[in-house]
C-alpha cells in the first residue's frame, strides 16, 4: 500500500535493516548520469549480462554502424523519430538493474538516476520533474520494490546510487485563472492570458485531475466527495494539498531577477514555499518539513547513497541548510556517515562556493563554466589556463584550494539540457568528425583532473545528438522509437566499442593510482626548443598543441598530456616537478591510446634550471606517464 499521508510512514520499521555504508571518499568515485526513461527497458539481446554472460533471449538487437539514420529515411519517419524524443520511451528500473555489470566493467562506481517519483498523468514528463506523488515510483519506471531491487543489485556490483530529487517545485498539479498579459500564439494565432510572474499572486481554478482539467477544489481533497481522486488526481501525499504551500505567482520569465527566480514557477511546474527568515534563523514551512520526511523515507526504504538536488539557486539558502542538516543527521543515524548531497547551483562559481559554504551541501554540480572550458579546451578553442584555473582560485576559496575542489565539484562536459549552449544543443561528438577522434580525450581529461568525474550516458558509445531541443541530447540507449544516431530498434550496450574500451582502461588506471583521484594538480609549461618555456596558449583563436599537467600526491608525480591537434603529431619538452626527480631518471608510459607505446620510457633531463622530458604525442593522442 502507498501511504496517502506522511503520518502513515513508520520509520521504526524502516530502520530495521542493515544499510550500505557511504563511500569513505567521494573523490574516489566515478559517477554515471542517465535519464532513466532513456537508458534500458531490459529487453535487449546480444549483450553481456551482469555476470558477463551473453544474453540471447531478448528482443532488441545491437546497433550496427550501417544502421545509422535508419529512423529518418523519409520525412514522415523523421517526424516520427523526432516526436518520439518528446514522449515516454520506456526505460525502467529493472532495465537499469540489468546493466550494472555493463557499468561496473566500464569502471563506474556510482549511478546518478533522474527522478523516479510518480508524475502527472496528462503530460509526458518522462524527465521526472513533474511530481504528482512524492511517495510513489512512477509506473512507467516500475514500482517501489523495483527501486529497492535496483539499489540492491547496484550495491552487489560495488556501485552506489544517487537519486535526483526536487525541493523547489511540484508538477503541473493545478491551473491558474490568469487575468492579465494577453498573448497571441505565433503558430495558431490563438489569444490567451499568460500567467507570468509580476510579483502578484494569481487566483487558482482548482487542482488538476488525471486528464489535466482543474475539476477538484484547491484544498485538501475529500475522498468521500471525490473518491476517484486517489491516486492519480491532484497531488499526494495529502500534506501537499494545502493552498498555503504554493507561491501561485506565475511562471518565471527573467531567470536572473530576484525575487522572481525564488517565487516564480519553473515553466508550468508549481513553486512551493519552503519557509522564511535569515540563513541563521530560518523557519521551515510545513512543506519543507514534509519534504524532509519524504526524502528520509526514500533513504531508509531504498538504501540510496546520495541525492542530487535540483534548482538550488531557486531556493532560500536557509531552506537548503535546514534540509541538508536533517538529511545528514538521519543518514548518519542509520550508518551512512558520508551521505552525499550534490547541488545544481547555477549562477557562477562565486554563487556555487558561497552556497556550499552556507548550506552544508557536499558538492556542486559543475554545470556553469567547467563544461564549456573542458569541452573547448580539448577541441582546441580555449586556453588551458581557463580550465585549470577553475581549480586553483584560492582567493575565492580562501583555503587550500586543491583540497576543496578535490571533492566539492562534480565535473562533466555533456548533460541532459546544456543550458550553457542556448537554443542549439549538441553533444561533444556531434558535427565535425574530428570530435569523435577527441571524445576519448575529453573523457580522459574529465576522469584524471580534479573533482568527482561524471559520465553522461551514451558518451562511452560515441553518441552525437544535436538539435534545437534538449530532446536530442536524450537518445535511448535501448533503441525503441528514439535511438541514438537517428536509429530505431537497436540498442547500444556494446562493450567492444572503442570508446568504451579506452574509457574502461583509463578508469581502471584511475582506480589503481591514488594520485589521479586525490592529487594536487598543476598545468605544465612546454617548450619547442628546450630553452624557452611557457604555458600552452591559443594562437589565432585556436590551440593545436600538447596540453600537459601533473597530479602530485605525497612523493608521486603522474604526468598526463593530450594533443588537441586531430591531424598531426606534436612534439614538446614538458617541465616536471624539480624536487621529485633526478636527471637520468625515467618516466614510464602507463597509458596511451596507441597501446604499443605503453611501458615505453622517456628520460628526464636537466635543461638549464629545469627538469623536463620530451614527448611526441600522436594526432588526437592522450598519454599518462609515471
Amino acid at each position: 500500500m502507498i501511504e496517502r499521508s506522511i503520518n502513515e510512514l513508520d520509520f521504526n520499521i524502516l530502520r530495521r535493516r542493515r544499510f550500505t555504508p557511504s563511500p569513505a571518499a567521494w573523490e574516489d568515485e566515478v559517477l554515471y548520469f542517465m535519464m532513466l526513461d532513456r537508458f534500458s527497458n531490459g529487453r535487449e539481446t546480444g549483450y553481456q549480462d551482469n555476470q558477463g554472460r551473453p544474453v540471447t533471449n531478448g528482443i532488441t538487437p545491437p546497433f550496427q554502424v550501417q544502421e545509422t539514420g535508419n529512423a529518418v529515411r523519409t520525412e514522415a519517419d523523421a517526424r516520427r523519430w523526432q516526436d518520439a524524443g518528446a514522449r515516454w520511451n520506456g526505460g525502467t528500473l529493472k532495465g537499469l538493474a540489468s546493466k550494472m555489470g555493463y557499468l561496473q566493467r566500464l569502471g563506474v562506481t556510482a549511478v546518478w538516476v533522474s527522478p523516479i517519483f510518480k508524475q502527472i498523468s496528462f503530460q509526458d514528463t518522462y524527465h521526472g520533474y513533474g511530481i504528482q506523488n512524492f511517495l510513489d515510483v512512477d509506473p512507467h519506471f516500475g514500482n517501489r520494490n523495483d527501486l529497492r531491487a535496483m539499489v540492491r543489485t547496484a550495491h552487489r556490483y560495488g556501485i552506489h546510487v544517487i537519486l535526483d530529487i526536487i525541493l523547489n517545485h511540484v508538477g503541473n498539479v493545478f491551473s491558474y485563472v490568469p487575468d492579465r498579459y494577453l498573448e497571441r500564439d505565433p503558430f495558431s494565432g490563438r489569444e490567451y492570458m499568460d500567467p507570468r510572474w509580476d510579483g502578484r499572486p494569481y487566483r487558482v481554478q482548482g487542482f488538476n485531475d488525471r486528464t489535466g482539467q482543474p475539476n477538484l477544489p484547491f484544498g485538501i481533497v475529500n475522498l468521500t466527495e471525490h473518491p476517484a481522486a486517489w491516486p492519480n488526481d491532484a497531488i499526494w501525499p495529502v500534506e501537499f494539498q494545502s493552498p498555503e504551500i504554493y507561491s501561485a505567482r506565475g511562471h518565471i520569465t527573467n531567470w536572473d531577477h530576484d525575487p522572481e527566480f525564488f517565487e516564480g514557477d519553473f515553466y508550468d511546474l508549481k513553486d512551493v514555499r519552503l519557509g522564511s527568515g535569515s540563513l541563521d534563523d530560518y523557519s521551515p514551512s510545513p512543506t519543507l518539513l514534509a519534504l524532509c520526511q519524504v526524502y528520509k523515507f526514500w533513504i531508509a526504504y531504498a538504501d540510496v547513497d546520495g541525492f542530487r538536488i535540483d534548482t538550488v539557486k531557486h531556493m532560500d539558502p536557509g531552506a537548503v541548510r535546514y534540509f541538508a542538516s536533517v538529511i545528514h543527521e538521519f543518514a548518519q543515524s542509520i550508518g551512512k556517515e558520508n551521505f552525499y548531497l550534490i547541488g545544481e547551483i547555477t549562477g557562477g562559481r562565486q554563487r556555487a562556493f558561497t552556497s556550499l559554504e552556507q548550506t552544508g551541501l557536499n558538492a556542486a554540480l559543475g554545470i556553469d563554466d567547467i563544461p564549456d572550458k573542458l569541452e573547448y579546451m580539448v577541441k582546441g578553442y580555449r586556453n588551458p589556463e581557463e580550465y585549470f584555473n577553475l581549480f586553483r582560485n584560492s582567493i575565492l576559496v580562501q583555503k587550500e584550494s586543491h583540497i576543496w575542489f578535490r571533492n566539492k565539484i562534480v565535473t562533466l562536459f555533456d548533460d541532459h539540457d546544456q543550458v550553457r549552449k542556448g537554443g542549439y544543443k549538441a553533444r561533444f561528438a556531434a558535427g565535425d568528425p574530428h570530435w569523435q577522434q577527441l571524445l576519448v580525450n575529453v573523457l580522459a581529461v574529465n576522469a584524471t583532473t580534479m573533482g568527482i568525474p561524471c559520465i553522461y550516458y551514451g558518451s562511452e558509445q560515441g553518441f552525437d545528438g544535436e538539435g534545437d531541443s534538449d530532446r536530442y541530447l536524450r537518445e535511448s540507449m535501448f533503441g525503441g522509437e528514439f535511438g541514438a544516431f537517428r536509429s530505431r530498434g537497436r540498442h547500444f550496450f556494446n562493450e567492444e566499442h572503442p570508446v568504451y574500451q579506452e574509457l574502461s582502461r583509463l578508469l581502471k588506471l584511475r582506480r589503481d593510482k591514488i594520485a589521479l583521484r586525490r592529487g594536487r594538480q598543476y598545468l605544465r609549461e612546454i617548450s619547442g626548443d628546450g630553452v624557452h618555456f611557457g604555458l600552452p596558449r591559443m594562437i589565432g583563436g585556436q590551440i593545436r598543441s600538447i596540453i600537459p599537467w601533473s597530479r602530485l600526491f605525497d612523493d608521486q608525480e603522474i604526468l598526463l598530456a593530450t594533443n588537441t591537434d586531430p591531424d598531426n603529431p606534436r612534439l614538446a619538452w614538458i617541465r616536471l616537478q624539480d624536487n621529485l626527480h633526478q636527471p637520468g631518471d625515467h618516466l614510464r608510459c602507463l597509458y596511451s591510446k596507441n597501446q604499443q607505446a605503453v611501458a615505453q620510457e622517456v628520460e628526464i633531463v636537466q635543461l638549464g634550471d629545469r627538469l623536463a622530458v620530451q614527448l611526441e604525442i600522436p594526432p588526437a593522442g592522450f598519454v599518462i606517464y609515471q
